[in-house]
């Protein structure tokens, strides 16, 4: 049978003509009618508490002031097309009592993920960015084995670097190359290895009692994926209102900065290749903030886009639950 949603208010006099007009009309043009009270559906009540009486009827939907005249065309084009469906053998209309209770567990976790999502995002940022901060403790502390797992498990997802990442626990944050310019740091030609650096070796070091021990990322990415998790939570307490960034924003302050700024170091390590080019190395600070500028402007952009649509998703699920359980509730 044609199936019927209205969407209502306590004590709303429209809604109950609404829905005695859906009765009378029974007769005529068959169908099941479910009343969905949304004053108790957060979900809903956001999408259509200023839009009441709203009425799904297959394909079309009708609401605020709905005649009859309204209503009769609404149904009649929805039976035509639910009796066409019924002869193609479509199984959208002809589900089992089976298939239901699947959709609706699977609507159940759809629902959970629609409201948690931010959870789940700022529970994968704090371990991604965690993770590599825990590495130098273990290192410190002795455990040697679990503190190498973390760093192999992230050597391809990050150069690991030594005179680019954080050191904890040793004389200084930090040991930038020489070139870097910065006075007020010694650095890794002076403390680590002197000479021309070796790539090889300065990716494998992790440190030793005198320097500390670095983190499996580096500055940049910690930045990153740091400032990422601290807008997620900060998004999380709004209430996911935030609104977003625009696009050209997230480009000028998010990813020209860290582009230049990665970019002209490219020529330092390029031998025979652009030596007319000024060799140049970025400083501990450089990395920082434009590894935090992008991870803001990208985390800005993004969250707030991925909450207009799971606001889609969660009311298109709350709708089919709060039918699903207003059908079951009438059986009963």
């Amino acid at each position: 049978m044609l199936k019927v949603t209205l969407y209502r208010r306590a004590n709303c006099p429209s809604c109950d003509q609404v829905a005695a007009e859906l009765d009378q009309l029974r007769n005529e043009i068959p169908h099941e009618l479910s009343v969905v009270t949304i004053d108790s559906i957060r979900t809903l009540e956001e999408r259509y508490g200023d839009q009441v009486p709203v009425v799904q009827i297959g394909p079309y939907r009708l609401q605020g002031t709905i005649s009859p005249v309204e209503l009769r065309v609404a149904l009649s084009a929805a039976a035509e097309r639910h009796q066409q469906k019924l002869e193609d053998g479509s199984p959208a209309v002809q589900s089992s009592p089976e298939r239901r209770k699947a959709l609706d567990r699977i609507d159940r976790l759809g629902s959970w993920i629609g409201h948690h999502y931010m959870f789940v995002i700022n529970l994968f940022l704090f371990i991604y960015v965690g993770l590599p901060v825990l590495a130098p403790v273990l290192a410190k502390a002795g455990y040697a084995v679990p503190a190498r797992a973390i760093y192999t498990l992230y050597s391809p997802l990050c150069h690991q670097l030594s005179f680019r990442s954080w050191f904890m626990f040793g004389q200084q944050p930090a040991y930038p190359l020489e070139l870097a310019g910065v006075e007020s740091l010694l650095s890794y030609e002076q403390v680590i290895a002197a000479g021309e650096p070796d790539l090889a070796f300065a990716r494998s070091f992790i440190g030793n009692e005198q320097v500390g021990f670095k983190m499996a990322l580096c500055e940049r990415d910690v930045a990153i994926w740091g400032s990422m998790l601290l807008f997620g939570l900060l998004f999380a307490l709004s209430g996911r209102r935030l609104r977003g960034i625009p696009w050209y924003v997230w480009i000028i302050f998010g990813i020209i900065p860290i582009g230049l700024d990665g970019s002209s170091q490219l020529p330092a390590f390029l031998e025979g290749i652009l030596e007319w080019f000024p060799s140049r190395e970025s400083t501990p600070l450089l990395r920082t903030i434009t590894g935090a500028l992008f991870g803001i402007t990208t985390a800005w952009f993004l969250f707030p886009m991925m909450e207009d649509g799971m606001k889609d998703t969660r009311v298109v699920i709350e709708e089919r639950r709060a039918v699903y359980a207003q059908g079951r509730q009438d059986k009963e």
